[in-house]
Formats: structure tokens, C-alpha cells, sequence
């Protein structure tokens, strides 16, 4: 309970690592992470590209995503998530008689939940009287911080987690989580 009492803007939660290596879709997967950021109320934002020049064995990417959600007036919600890929090539493949881009890489997928606090920054303006009045209202809603915001982004990220999985054909036939908010 101390971490929740004690922080003074955000609260992380566990981070998540996905590796997969072989034949994906890129633009497929993130049409499927934009989708899933829609459907749960998120701002997507690109925040980083990088392109390296290729070797004969592919090319070196890395993408830097982030997920913002302004929960209540002194809640948010953000899933950063980065993603590096290694030896990358376009392969042209037959998927039922018809030519399709695809592309072949070495992933790896790390993701990170951050429940914000103040975020409108109206305990900040306050200075020393608005710091104390901050510290009074988080231990009188550190249950509910750490009881249904941190709890319900953990879940969040589990589910995000679950559907890349589910992209690149990893995941189990169950799904632990599946109803644990209350949603379908």
C-alpha cells in the first residue's frame, strides 16, 4: 500500500515482454493495437520512429507508442509501449491463390502501464498548501487507487497483452482474465 500513499505523480504497473520471431503483418498489427485503443477510450500517439540501414539480413526498427486516457479529474491512464525489430524484410507470400506483403522480423514487444495522478496539475498550482492538500486527498482515495484504477489498468494491459498474442497466433485456447472488469 505504501507505493500508492507515496507517489507523487504516477504508479506503474509490471511491464509486459513479447518476443515472437517470423511472418506477420505489421500493418495489420497496428491496425489491431489502434482498434483495441479505440474501443477502450485511449489516445493513440506515435512518439518515436527509428529506421536503421538495412544489412543484407534486414532492416533495424524501432517504434516508441503511447496510450492516454484522462480517467476522472485527477486520474489518467498511459500504456507506453515500445517495440523493436530486428533483420526485417518484406516477403511476398500466396495467402489463398493471392499475393500479400508480409514481413519477416525478430520482434520484441515491452509494455507499460502508468496510473497518473493530478494530472491536470491543479494540486501542483497550490504550492506547498496544494502539495499537503494533495498528499490528504491520495490517503483518502489510496483504496481506490490502488483497489480500482491501478487494478483496472493492470487488467488493461493484460487484455492489450492478450490481443497481440492473439495477432501474432501465441496465446492459449483460455484466457485468464477474460471478465474480470465486468465486460465481454
Amino acid at each position: 500500500m505504501g507505493i500508492f500513499r507515496d507517489a507523487e505523480k504516477s504508479i506503474p504497473t509490471p511491464s509486459l515482454t513479447l518476443q515472437y520471431n517470423g511472418l506477420f503483418d505489421f500493418d495489420g498489427f497496428y491496425a489491431a493495437v489502434i482498434d483495441w485503443a479505440k474501443h477502450y477510450g485511449y489516445m493513440w500517439h506515435e512518439r518515436d520512429y527509428k529506421h536503421k540501414v538495412p544489412s543484407p539480413s534486414g532492416a533495424e526498427q524501432e517504434w516508441k507508442w503511447e496510450m492516454t486516457k484522462n480517467v476522472d479529474p485527477y486520474v489518467s491512464y498511459t500504456i507506453a509501449i515500445s517495440i523493436h525489430a530486428w533483420d526485417m524484410l518484406e516477403v511476398e507470400v500466396n495467402v489463398d491463390g493471392k499475393k500479400k506483403i508480409l514481413n519477416n522480423a525478430r520482434i520484441s514487444i515491452k509494455m507499460e502501464g502508468m496510473v497518473g495522478l493530478d494530472w491536470q496539475g491543479r494540486f501542483a498550482k497550490g504550492g506547498k498548501w496544494g502539495k499537503l492538500l494533495n498528499s490528504i486527498y491520495q490517503t483518502a482515495r489510496s483504496h481506490d487507487i490502488s483497489g480500482i484504477y491501478w487494478d483496472t489498468l493492470v487488467y488493461r494491459v493484460n487484455n492489450l497483452h492478450h490481443v497481440i498474442k492473439g495477432y501474432f497466433d501465441m496465446q492459449t485456447k483460455k484466457y485468464a482474465f477474460k471478465g474480470y472488469l465486468g465486460e465481454n
